[in-house]
């Protein structure tokens, strides 16, 4: 009777410990989404959200066997509030991966942490090109800053513009604007004067006005995305598109999701970017539609693209190293190419950024909405920084 009693009690310890084995390998693989949802840069945490939902609905929550649940948190714009979301979501949540990132010093607070805690940080957004140098855990699917630009201040040169005032946002991805096309197109021989706004609460007007009184062959513009229509409508205000002075803008000034808000003060403007709603492939087409018809109707832009992209780089990872996190997870993305809504892209081994077709565009009317059209494209574009410190 001992003898069945003590077998009875071992079953059960038996059964206990595989039912916990069970429960714990039923556990879902967490992705914490760290986004500005609410605040000046909400278009951006809208888009990322809605384009990792749709990745996920066309794709499945399932990977290598693993349930994968999203965490969607909103940082307001505010790197301490990043920092403190990503601790609570590796600590408490046991996320396995963070991504998101939608400016560069939410993208940077939150690197050492990744570091720390081995986690692998996808950047779907923030653009200035030293994040990855910030953490080996790291990888980044939007684009930088630079990476746009140089292709643009070779296109002004060519278009034989001589003098340029720039204007950009004073923070990591405008200085990176204000570099690469001041350096690009002096080197083509052009003058470039240089101006900076604050990031928070910029007033345009008398950085305009001195645009205005300089007389220059362009203005070259950078503000991040969601602050574009209030800088455009301030140019035309002042008067400026009627002056001869051509506006060229790194390709965040005429976001798609806010084009049609911005107006016919748009119209002609030419930019450089990764990524345009009117990108002619089937890939894009397809990607335009589902978006749109799972968000009544919102156009997908460049900030969409990144989250989408981002979420597959996470999954073709997880499928590599058969739901393994961590390093293994990160050295899965290395070198891994696709073809996405916006081109061919890959991720180069070394600097864990990505690479990417730039495309030269100009705002027009089509079908009856306006729209960045590509009228020529620099293939497979690195960031040009790296590229300079590995010469």
């Amino acid at each position: 009777m001992l003898r069945r009693t003590f077998i009875s009690a071992a079953g059960i310890a038996a059964a206990m410990l595989a039912l916990t084995g069970a429960a714990s390998a039923q556990e879902p693989l967490k992705i914490g989404l760290i986004l500005p949802m609410t605040g000046p840069f909400a278009s951006t945490g809208r888009q990322i959200e809605a384009a990792a939902k749709l990745y996920m609905q066309q794709n499945g929550d399932t990977v290598a066997g693993k349930k994968i649940q999203l965490i969607v948190k909103d940082d307001t714009g505010t790197a301490d509030v990043t920092k403190r979301l990503a601790q609570e979501l590796i600590v408490q949540d046991k996320a396995a991966v963070l991504a998101g990132f939608g400016l560069t010093p939410l993208a940077l607070a939150t690197a050492p942490l990744a570091t720390q805690a081995k986690v692998p940080e996808v950047v779907m957004a923030a653009a200035t090109s030293i994040i990855p140098e910030q953490s080996p855990y790291i990888v980044r699917s939007s684009f930088t800053a630079a990476q746009v630009t140089v292709p643009l201040a070779e296109w002004a040169a060519k278009e034989g513009l001589k003098r340029v005032v720039t204007i950009v946002s004073d923070y990591g991805p405008g200085i990176d604007v204000e570099k690469a096309f001041t350096e690009t197109f002096t080197k083509a021989g052009g003058q470039v004067e240089n101006l900076r706004v604050p990031l928070a609460n910029p007033d345009f007007s008398p950085f305009l006005q001195k645009v205005a009184d300089a007389k220059p062959d362009a203005l070259l513009a950078f503000v991040p995305s969601g602050v574009g229509a209030q800088f455009m409508k301030q140019f035309v205000e002042r008067g400026l598109d009627k002056s001869g002075i051509r506006f060229l803008a790194e390709g965040s000034v005429t976001d798609d999701d806010l084009l049609n808000n911005i107006g016919d003060v748009a119209l002609g403007a030419v930019t450089a970017h990764h990524y345009s709603a009117a990108h002619d492939s089937p890939e894009n087409k397809a990607f335009v539609e589902a978006f749109k018809k799972a968000n009544n109707g919102m156009r997908p832009n460049f900030m969409a693209v990144g989250g989408y992209d981002g979420m597959h780089l996470i999954y073709e990872g997880l499928k590599k190293t058969n739901g393994q996190g961590g390093q293994a997870l990160i050295d899965a993305m290395k070198g891994m190419s696709w073809t996405s809504p916006r081109g061919p892209v890959s991720i180069d081994p070394q600097t864990r950024d990505i690479v990417q077709n730039v495309y030269i565009r100009k705002v027009e009317r089509k079908d009856g909405e306006l729209y960045n059209v590509e009228f020529a494209t620099i293939p497979n574009v690195k960031d040009p920084v790296k590229a300079a410190k590995s010469n």
